[in-house]
């Protein structure tokens, strides 16, 4: 039996616009819940929880898709004008819904370069690269939009399917370390159990309209890596120094090294007492390997 009193009720209805990795997991996870959960396809798919939208086209969701509509989340990335597609092409329709929140997975990226010093929701986003001017962009867009809206930055993803273990067994990964570098990261698991975790206690929490979502373990990339090794058994390639394998890298391979910093989770999980499952690398790939071994 579900409990009314909670925020979340199998009368919720969620639109979900990118039925990317992230999207598709929080459907997953939200259903479990009973409630609605429709994720967007940008052409038409069998799944039947799926609806089309596809702003560089206008497809456009018909009308039925948004009756009984209580929350949306948009995974989407901006166009490649800086613009937020969900808002730009369907803005007026989401205004005249009864919508009780809206969420955006945006980027950390729109911090810039720290040099590796701590990150809190506290500091002036200072985007280095054009794709996070752009996501900030959007942020904007968000906010400015008189939406319920919360903005999820989040740092590097991983999971089940798409982590360096699976990077290690495809020889798609190149062992390269870069002195005093370091990235932050998350589990999708924790991505989606965050953002239910904020909407199944908002009413008992402040309203805080940007978190950030990582775990607590900041750290380079070669340690990842050699857990990953070690996880599967196989022996780590001879390390690459960053300055050696860069001339190989690709433009958006290269552009992840020229930013350094570690993000801060305090808000979510100090003060609003979010429990992360996977609390740093070791954890959530150990969580990975058990897909592995399936």
């Amino acid at each position: 039996m579900i409990d009314l009193s909670s925020p979340l009720t199998n009368q919720n209805k969620f639109l979900i616009f990118g039925g990317g990795f992230s999207g598709n997991y929080f459907a997953k996870a939200i259903r479990k819940l009973g409630c609605v959960a429709l994720t967007s396809s940008r052409s038409k798919s069998n799944e039947s929880n799926s609806f089309i939208f596809n702003s560089e086209n206008d497809s456009i969701p018909g009308d039925s898709i948004f009756e009984g509509v209580t929350h949306i989340l948009s995974c989407i990335p901006p166009d490649k004008n800086g613009n937020d597609p969900v808002l730009k092409r369907l803005q007026n329709k989401i205004n005249n819904l009864s919508l009780t929140w809206v969420g955006y997975l945006s980027t950390t990226g729109v911090y810039g370069n720290t040099y590796g010093n701590w990150v809190s929701e506290q500091d002036q986003p200072n985007p280095f690269q054009e794709r996070s001017q752009r996501r900030l962009n959007c942020e904007k867009e968000w906010i400015n939009s008189n939406l319920p809206i919360q903005i999820f930055r989040l740092p590097g993803i991983y999971g089940p399917g798409r982590s360096t273990l699976e990077a290690i067994k495809t020889g798609k990964i190149k062992v390269i370390e870069k002195e005093n570098q370091v990235f932050s990261r998350i589990h999708v698991a924790d991505i989606a159990n965050a953002i239910i975790y904020l909407l199944q206690n908002k009413n008992n929490l402040d309203f805080h309209p940007i978190i950030n979502i990582a775990d607590d373990e900041p750290c380079s990339q070669i340690k990842v890596i050699s857990y990953g090794y070690q996880l599967l058994g196989l022996r780590m390639p001879k390390k690459i120094l960053f300055e050696e394998a860069k001339k190989d890298l690709s433009p958006i391979a290269q552009s992840f090294w020229k930013e350094n910093r570690r993000v801060s989770n305090k808000l979510l999980c100090e003060k609003l007492g979010y429990k992360l499952i996977y609390k740093n690398y070791q954890l959530g790939l150990n969580n990975c390997l058990i897909n592995i071994i399936k």
